[in-house]
């Protein structure tokens, strides 16, 4: 399809820096899992890497948390934000040579992690390990992100904004604040790289945890509630159950999340009233949570019948069951007496994997096979068979992995706490932690499960982009109503073939 524009020069989209953050994704993926995956093996078989240093826990440990969120979610974020914007606001993403910067700067980010955490360069922050030069280069792909996005947006030809791109737009301003403030340090040196944290004592653990549960909230929450709001229509082929739903449940969440980084530091030297101001704000932040869940899941009303054939959408709603799962048990586990059991527990461990593996991981995977091969002039994966199989080995290492660290979880806790009849300790920490050696079988058993169903995946990937061709995809003349187009995403099917 051709399409000109006022001055006769065809506009197409700009799918190749899409496809090439989908591409990454996949193979991110598989590098911050397989890194996941040794360190759950060193937790079963400590003296696995006993003498190389850069392959220790605490080394590997912060490597595996910035590979998966920040380069496999970074990705799957850019990539499906790249695609929706410009899809719903029907022109080409705006800036093409800093579109492209964005990605070659952010995979260079990720590289220079990968080189630096393993050598111990670390700020020590949790989520924010990298050092001052590292970060400097984050700002600077983050604000032309923000630019390439929001340019897009200031010069759509559909007056309305589609609701997604109101959580992506949220995601990136968040974060760009979140990530200044929290890495706030003073330089030292260059190489090797040092550095002193602009805060001390109680006010650097708050703004850390500030940033924390919002890069949880916006980064690997608002992000992905961006792709749901877009995919999940798209595939299931109907608009999104309530649009007037869909505005609620962004202001109120986008409010609510702010402050609920608190309740990660009960029973500490924190405020005893900002530790409970942060639980009450996670308890409250329950209602937004799951209106966006059931928002999600009610778009499938009179067409449930379809994820009996559809394993893109069955990865698609299975993640809401995940995202309403976690955003129920993390306002539990902010209440102070449930907070004494279950912190500094594998409890916590697999609350974070619920919602990584289960939110995070499904869907973004659900939007990689919905894009890869419309990019590639296919309407569907070289194998749905194999999509079918990802689906399956990755949603039972899910469950193997995160029932058995809640179960670890919660006899670590009640071993920790017991007393016997003269107010002693009754287990050793030791003790504890032997008892917690076969849950730690299972969840590596569960890892390398969701890992193989990641190594699925990008031979599928491979084979469509193999068997498939380059693509233009026209942007397509605005003929119905604005705001009809942007209620019902769906219905932009009928204007255009992505």
């Amino acid at each position: 399809m051709s399409v000109a524009d006022n001055n006769g020069v065809t506009e197409v989209y700009n799918d190749k820096v899409v496809a090439q953050f989908a591409v990454m994704t996949v193979v991110w993926g598989i590098v911050g899992m397989l890194v996941g995956v040794i360190i759950a093996a060193e937790l079963v078989w400590p003296e696995l890497t006993s003498g190389i240093p850069w392959l220790s826990y605490g080394r590997l440990r912060p490597l595996h948390t910035n590979a998966v969120i920040f380069a496999f979610g970074g990705c799957a974020l850019f990539s499906t934000s790249y695609y929706v914007v410009q899809r719903t606001c029907q022109v080409r993403l705006a800036f093409t040579k800093l579109a492209a910067f964005t990605f070659w700067g952010w995979q260079a980010v990720i590289v220079l992690a990968a080189i630096t955490l393993p050598l111990g360069f670390t700020s020590g922050k949790e989520y924010a390990e990298l050092e001052w030069p590292i970060d400097i280069l984050i700002t600077i792909v983050w604000v032309s992100y923000a630019i390439v996005f929001f340019g897009t947006l200031a010069r759509r030809r559909i007056s309305h904004i589609y609701v997604a791109n109101w959580f992506f737009g949220a995601f990136i301003l968040t974060v760009a604040l979140l990530h200044v403030v929290n890495s706030a340090e003073m330089p030292v040196s260059f190489w090797p790289m040092k550095s002193y944290s602009a805060y001390a004592g109680v006010q650097d653990a708050m703004v850390q945890w500030w940033y924390g549960h919002n890069a949880v909230g916006f980064f690997l929450t608002a992000g992905f509630l961006g792709i749901m709001y877009y995919f999940v229509p798209k595939q299931a082929g109907r608009p999104i159950y309530s649009y007037r739903l869909s505005v609620v449940h962004f202001w109120a969440l986008i409010f609510t999340y702010m402050w609920a980084g608190p309740h990660h530091l009960h029973y500490t030297a924190l405020p005893d009233w900002t530790q409970s101001l942060g639980m009450v704000f996670s308890l409250i932040l329950l209602a937004p949570s799951w209106g966006g869940m059931i928002n999600g899941m009610m778009t499938l009303s009179g067409a449930w019948h379809k994820l009996r054939d559809d394993p893109i959408l069955k990865f698609l709603i299975v993640s809401l069951s995940f995202y309403g799962m976690s955003t129920f048990e993390g306002p539990m586990m902010s209440i102070k007496t449930v907070n004494a059991l279950s912190h500094y527990t594998d409890w916590t461990i697999g609350h974070v994997h619920s919602g990584a593996l289960g939110w995070v991981g499904l869907i973004s995977i659900g939007a990689l096979y919905y894009m890869i091969p419309r990019m590639v002039g296919r309407t569907k994966m070289h194998s749905i068979a194999a999509i079918n199989l990802h689906f399956w080995v990755a949603t039972i290492g899910i469950v193997l992995y995160i029932a058995a660290l809640w179960i670890a979880g919660v006899m670590q806790g009640l071993m920790w706490r017991a007393v016997d009849s003269d107010g002693l300790l009754t287990y050793t920490f030791v003790e504890a932690t032997k008892a917690s050696a076969p849950y730690y079988m299972i969840r590596l058993f569960g890892g390398v499960l969701y890992l193989s169903g990641m190594l699925i995946m990008a031979w599928n990937v491979w084979m469509t982009l193999a068997s498939g061709k380059s693509v233009l995809v026209s942007v397509p003349p605005v003929k119905m109503h604005a705001q009809t187009a942007v209620l019902s995403p769906s219905l932009a099917t009928t204007a255009h073939p992505v």
